[in-house]
């Protein structure tokens, strides 16, 4: 069974970054697009940033040119690179497969931006 571990959450003052990781055991990942989603209680989770196996990436409004994703196909490991942080993005951050082709979600990463 394919599982994700999400790790690098932290607290972080407004203006500051942060490193996630996301470790997906097996191969599943490697030809497929990958996408990193965050959730705040009570909202729907939301798509942040995506990569193809190729490495074309994209991301909504919000955080375009603050976060970017990347991946290491042979490490079984998707990336997400979040500078510039607002309180806004204080939220729980995930990684997973993008539509029809997600699986079990793992724990998650909390990440806090805040003074």
């Amino acid at each position: 069974q394919v599982q994700l571990v999400e790790s690098g959450g932290g607290l972080v003052q407004p203006g500051g970054s942060l490193r996630l990781s996301c470790a997906a055991s097996g191969s599943i990942f490697r030809l497929r697009v990958m996408g990193w989603y965050r959730q705040a209680p009570g909202k729907q989770r939301e798509l942040v940033a995506t990569i193809t196996s190729g490495g074309t990436t994209t991301y909504p409004t919000s955080v375009k040119d603050r976060f970017t994703i990347s991946r290491n196909n042979a490490k079984n490991t998707v990336y997400l690179q979040m500078n510039s942080l607002k309180p806004e993005d204080t939220e729980v951050y995930y990684c997973n497969l993008i539509g029809k082709d997600i699986i079990t979600w793992g724990q998650g990463t909390k990440v806090t931006v805040s003074s």
